[in-house]
């Protein structure tokens, strides 16, 4: 593209989005969003229903465009039809349920579809699904219909082909939310592996505060508009924000708060379940 590149890797400029309803009136969805997203950020995108979660990822990934403002991704603009294509193989999108995603009879063949419509060659194509049938743990899988695998399985294999594509990012809408809890582990240590090992960059839409907690930051909508940007410990301890707008914190720091109103000496920026046991179990060791 004739430039160098810099962290930044999505950018949102006073951007809004409007919609008509059914009853032909205009719907404002997003208003005066400003916002960057660098390369190998996890963020986790929460909010109560209608805030707009989903229709922000939409625009990362051209799928939507702005009614007003600007969204790059790699500095190429969404509104230019010409660069759809790369956006959207620098963006990939996983949804709440992998069957939606899910199109071959083989999970070989389902990693390789995405592949296949980049037009790479057979050589390639087999060369990238080893690869990541190797990294996913799927290489006994390859040949078994994934509609028969479990749930987190099926998951593993939509992030799989997704990642197989070698996007910059990947976007993520409720992707646990259908799943059991072992489910969900497996597919979130999926997560935290590739962001880790491969700085690969993630954007989770979820309602589980456990799974926010995971992210590097945290971003809260409500009615469109970003309310709070800031790391798990900022902004899952404003339990205040956070009930305000019918969302909760973690159980590590819904119990922490009640301790502390109680007399505990226990730190405000709790969210994780091993933090709040390292000093319970400091304060039983001072008592």
């Amino acid at each position: 593209m004739g430039f160098e590149k810099t962290s930044i890797f999505i950018e949102a400029r006073e951007v809004e989005y409007s919609y008509e309803s059914e009853e032909g009136k205009s719907v404002t969805a997003l208003s005066g969003i400003n916002l960057v997203i660098n390369r190998g950020d996890y963020i986790a995108l929460i909010g109560p229903n209608g805030s707009g979660k989903t229709t922000l990822l939409k625009l990362f990934n051209a799928l939507l465009t702005p009614t007003a403002g600007l969204i790059t991704v790699d500095r190429l603009p969404t509104t230019d039809i010409s660069v759809l294509q790369i956006i959207r193989q620098k963006c990939g999108m996983i949804f709440q349920n992998p069957d939606n995603q899910l199109v071959a009879t083989t999970v070989e063949e389902d990693i390789a579809f995405g592949l296949e419509n980049m037009a790479l060659s057979p050589e390639e194509i087999k060369k990238r699904v080893d690869e990541v049938s190797a990294i996913f743990g799927l290489r006994d899988y390859l040949q078994h219909p994934p509609h028969f695998l479990s749930g987190g399985e099926k998951q593993r294999v939509a992030i799989a082909g997704t990642f197989a594509m070698r996007p910059e990012c990947i976007l993520m809408d409720e992707p646990t939310a259908m799943l059991d809890p072992m489910s969900r582990n497996d597919v979130l240590n999926t997560v935290k592996m590739l962001n880790s090992n491969y700085k690969l960059a993630f954007i989770n839409v979820t309602h589980s505060p456990f799974e926010a907690a995971l992210a590097d930051k945290v971003i809260v909508l409500n009615e469109g508009r970003i309310k709070k940007i800031g790391p798990p410990e900022s902004v899952l301890t404003d339990l205040e924000l956070l009930h305000e707008l019918g969302l909760e914190g973690t159980v590590a720091t819904e119990l922490a708060i009640l301790l502390r109103n109680d007399g505990c000496g226990i730190p405000s920026t709790i969210v994780h379940n091993r933090e709040l046991l390292e000093y319970l179990c400091l304060l039983e060791q001072k008592t």
